[in-house]
């Protein structure tokens, strides 16, 4: 923790003269560690809900308190019966000696106990039983059975508990051993009933399904010899693998068919039969004995004549050999021709063939989709028909078995039993009931009313909606009881001071003297008095160039607190040095006369309404020459007239130049002139506002008035709070004892 020396109020220079330091105005001080996180303020607000409405609260409390414990004192006695039934079996041990059941959704009980407990709580139920009632109590009806009777479900549990209340004991035995016994008995006649109307609506239902399975065996037989169509998914394999293989063979097809006509065309030209013909064997002979006959014949020639006779021999062989060879060039040329075309025939017929069969494998494959979901939906309906009939032959076998046996269905595992002691009235449950309901009722109440309530309660709240600047929070002090002996503590301290030097601690004199014996003050004044001291300092550093020499304080409604403020506000500039003058300027309901101890015989209406001068109303409080005083004096009948006389202006303009600081009580602003009038005369407003009293919209449509307004509001001084600053209250304790040691 920190040492930091305790903030000054005034101090004196050299020559003796007062002068009040710089002080930062309140609200632009901000204090870290008194900052709170935005949940721990709500929850504060709360609680401050909660204390101010705290005797609402408390009365509804009482109240409700009240009530229950009346009612709960004159509240008939009331006892109460149950019995318990077990009504599913619990483990398997209830199977013993039985023959073993297939499982089935039918075997698995599976109750449902909402619907199950009105049918047992139903007229047509219960109207059987009332016969055995009547005898003994003849009053007994269905509907003041049920008024008394409750059938609940323990929890998850398989176990119905049936619980009866009444103010005879003996009413309560009979009812409960009653009731035990009937649905005991009906729980076994509708378990027969049950069994009995199931067995007989399985055995209709079964010619049906058996019929329905056997038509559907034949759909599916008739399905597969139609379409030869065992399995969809080998079928769809087979078929996409056959055409592959035709699309492939008429691709080959087609590819011979190109190159036999390539070569048709080829044996066509001079060029593709000279190329043929290189293959023919006879041809190529011939060719090859004409050659050598050229050769022989070129050879004579060197070295015989042209007419000689083996030249001539040698060309009649010539001439023989040319024409065989060209019939051996037709002949090989024809032939070919003749295989090209045959072999173009043949492939042309062979890929017509190919693709009409191609055509119908693929026809047949666009088909099999749709064959397949027949062929499914078949299946699965023949399945379904098969499950259905298979389920019913085994519900009827195990119908059967249970028909046969004679095992109760519920069980009493409880006997009707009767409470000895009253479950009515229940006096704990009463009154802790009662406590938290009136309770939570009393603080709706609370804060139904702090809805309601159109005040502030906070100095936080006045300073988040308003948008004037705040000067100050004045607390409330309970000690200063109409301010009357504070006045005169106050004179006394000034008088003695005077008599004295002036030195530096000349104010902590004047405050040193206690004002009364309260254990809030700090040198001898309290915190009421030092807030004082920092509103007067806040007002002066507004206009540090210019002092403020005349102030106006008014308020938003009667009873804010503004003559209070005015009165103690001029004694703390008094008590600094300077020369003040109050002056009562509420000549509707005048209040300073009252706070001083003064006469209100004459004052400030008969100065104007007369030509009484102005130092005749002017009145001193004794022993205190600094500060004086002007009463309202005689009501007048138009005060606003008054006001803004020019005769008000220029008494206002005097009154300023004879002395240091004129404060002006003004009437409250809302609904009335007179402080418009006062306030633009002087160096600015001050405007009181009252926690917990000032109306919030009163205060909103001042401010927005204001705004248009030449008055010159100074700020807003916050009166009436009633937070507790302890951490204030320890600093300057311990400074005052400090003190006391020392001295």
């Amino acid at each position: 923790m920190s040492n930091q020396n305790p903030p000054q109020i005034t101090k004196a220079d050299e020559n003796g003269k007062f002068i009040t330091p710089e002080i930062i105005p309140v609200q632009s001080q901000t204090i870290p560690y008194l900052e709170v996180e935005e949940d721990e303020g709500s929850l504060k607000d709360l609680l401050n809900i909660i204390r101010r409405r705290a005797l609402v609260i408390f009365g509804v409390v009482a109240v409700g308190m009240a009530y229950v414990t009346y009612s709960t004192i004159n509240s008939k006695t009331v006892y109460q019966g149950s019995f318990k039934l077990l009504v599913e079996p619990v483990s398997s041990d209830n199977n013993l000696g039985q023959i073993p059941l297939p499982e089935s959704s039918f075997s698995k009980s599976q109750l449902d106990y909402p619907s199950q407990i009105q049918v047992l709580k139903s007229e047509e139920l219960v109207k059987d039983i009332l016969p055995d009632l009547q005898p003994s109590y003849p009053e007994i009806t269905y509907q003041s059975l049920m008024k008394n009777l409750s059938i609940r479900r323990l929890g998850s549990t398989k176990v119905i508990e049936i619980n009866y209340q009444n103010q005879d004991r003996q009413k309560i035995d009979l009812v409960l051993n009653t009731l035990s016994k009937f649905y005991l008995e009906y729980s076994l006649d509708k378990r027969k009933t049950k069994l009995n109307q199931g067995l007989e609506f399985v055995e209709k239902q079964l010619p049906a399904i058996k019929n329905r399975v056997t038509l559907l065996q034949q759909q599916l037989q008739i399905f597969r010899q139609r379409y030869d169509f065992l399995d969809p998914e080998n079928q769809s394999s087979a078929v996409a693998e056959q055409l592959q293989q035709l699309e492939q063979e008429r691709l080959t097809i087609n590819q011979q068919l190109a190159t036999a006509k390539a070569n048709y065309v080829s044996l066509s030209t001079p060029e593709g039969q000279k190329a043929t013909l290189n293959d023919a064997s006879i041809y190529s002979q011939l060719v090859s004995q004409l050659r050598q006959l050229e050769s022989q014949l070129s050879a004579e020639l060197v070295r015989f004549q042209p007419d000689s006779p083996s030249i001539a021999i040698l060309e009649e062989k010539r001439q023989n050999l040319l024409p065989l060879i060209e019939d051996e060039q037709k002949r090989y040329i024809g032939l070919k021709l003749a295989e090209a075309v045959t072999m173009i025939q043949m492939l042309e017929v062979k890929s017509q063939e190919l693709a009409r069969v191609e055509q119908q494998t693929r026809q047949k494959f666009q088909q099999l989709p749709i064959l397949a979901r027949q062929y499914s939906e078949i299946q699965r309906n023949l399945q379904l028909a098969n499950e259905s009939y298979n389920r019913f032959l085994a519900t009827r076998e195990t119908l059967v078995i249970q028909v046969a046996q004679t095992e109760l269905p519920w069980e009493l595992i409880q006997a009707p039993t009767r409470r000895e002691l009253p479950v009515l009235p229940n006096v704990p449950r009463n009154l802790l009931l009662g406590f938290f309901s009136s309770l939570a009722v009393g603080i709706g109440i609370g804060f139904l009313l702090e809805k309601l309530d159109n005040t502030y309660h906070d100095v936080a709240s006045l300073k988040e909606k308003i948008k004037l600047p705040f000067l100050g929070t004045l607390p409330t002090d309970k000690s200063i009881t109409g301010y009357q002996s504070s006045p005169v503590n106050l004179i006394a301290a000034e008088s003695e001071s005077r008599k004295k030097p002036r030195k530096n601690n000349f104010l902590s004199n004047i405050f040193s003297r206690p004002l009364s014996n309260t254990g809030r003050n700090y040198y001898g004044q309290g915190l009421f008095w030092e807030s004082l001291q920092v509103l007067y300092a806040n007002i002066q550093l507004l206009n540090s160039d210019q002092p403020i020499r005349s102030l106006t304080i008014s308020s938003t409604m009667p009873g804010d607190g503004k003559t209070t403020v005015s009165f103690h506000l001029a004694q703390i500039a008094a008590a600094l040095g300077k020369r003040v003058l109050l002056v009562d300027g509420d000549l509707r309901r005048p209040q300073v006369h009252n706070l001083s101890g003064l006469n209100n015989f004459l004052g400030l209406s008969n100065v104007l309404t007369s030509n009484m001068p102005v130092e005749q109303v002017i009145q001193e409080i004794p022993n205190m020459t600094s500060l004086s005083v002007i009463t309202a004096g005689s009501a007048p009948p138009d005060p606003a007239r008054l006001l803004s006389s020019d005769k008000m202006k220029q008494l206002m303009e005097y009154l300023n130049g004879h002395f240091d600081l004129v404060i002006y009580d003004a009437p409250p602003m809302f609904g009335l002139v007179d402080a418009r009038l006062l306030a633009p005369q002087t160096d600015g407003m001050l405007l009181v506002v009252r926690i917990d009293k000032t109306d919030k919209s009163a205060l909103m449509q001042l401010q927005d008035s204001l705004r248009s307004s030449p008055i010159n509001v100074l700020g807003v001084v916050a009166n009436g709070d009633k937070q507790k600053l302890t951490s204030y209250n320890y600093y300057y304790s311990a400074g005052r004892e400090a003190r006391q040691l020392n001295g």
